[in-house]
């Protein structure tokens, strides 16, 4: 048995969106792998992160 979470659309289109994010960043230039794209990276992967906690302890009501 899963997760609430894994059975949102919404969760499971972050995911595809931070895989689309991964490949971009990694198309960045080197001298930004430490500022941009870290950033971006962290940014795409707290969403999907944010979305599981916040459906945490939610009723089906």
């Amino acid at each position: 048995m899963g997760f609430k979470f894994e059975n949102l659309d919404v969760w499971k289109l972050s995911l595809e969106y931070s895989d689309l994010i991964y490949e971009l960043a990694n198309k960045l230039p080197e001298t930004e792998k430490f500022n941009l794209k870290s950033q971006i990276i962290r940014a795409a992967t707290s969403i999907s992160l944010n979305i599981a906690e916040g459906s945490t302890g939610q009723s089906d009501a």
